[in-house]
């Protein structure tokens, strides 16, 4: 099992959730894992899971770990992962902020769908996270 953590600055990394080895995305919470989503990973293209055809979210550059959102018109670059399994999120006209980890590294595929659909969401809204502060 892969764990995804959110950098928590001065403080120990927050533990968001696991990601399968075959690409599944679960939320931590009390009791059962909520699945989220999934990677596909001899694509890159990451899907969040809902009632009906999952929904794409976005992609990562298998070759270089860049990752982008879907949306209308041209992709969104939002940023990158690298070969350690660090997240990074882009910053116009700054350098890229560390937000996150993956441990162990697997992929770039891992990384990306644990950025997008469990990092990512964790910064825009903390308070989705309250099961990341429940003791385990």
């Amino acid at each position: 099992m892969i764990k995804v953590y959110l950098a928590v600055s001065k403080a120990p990394d927050k533990l968001l959730g696991n990601v399968n080895e075959d690409g599944k995305i679960y939320r931590r919470q009390v009791g059962l894992d909520d699945r989220v989503g999934r990677v596909d990973l001899s694509s890159g293209k990451v899907y969040s899971d809902r009632f009906g055809p999952d929904k794409k979210i976005g992609h990562v550059d298998l070759e270089n770990g860049k990752v982008y959102t879907s949306r209308l018109g041209p992709d969104e670059y939002v940023g990158q992962v690298d070969g350690h399994g660090h997240m990074h999120q882009h910053e116009a006209m700054a350098t890229d902020d560390y937000i996150g980890k993956i441990h162990p590294f697997v992929s770039y595929a891992h990384s990306a769908g644990a950025m997008l659909l469990l990092v990512l969401p964790a910064l825009e809204d903390p308070s989705t996270d309250e099961a990341a502060d429940q003791p385990v």
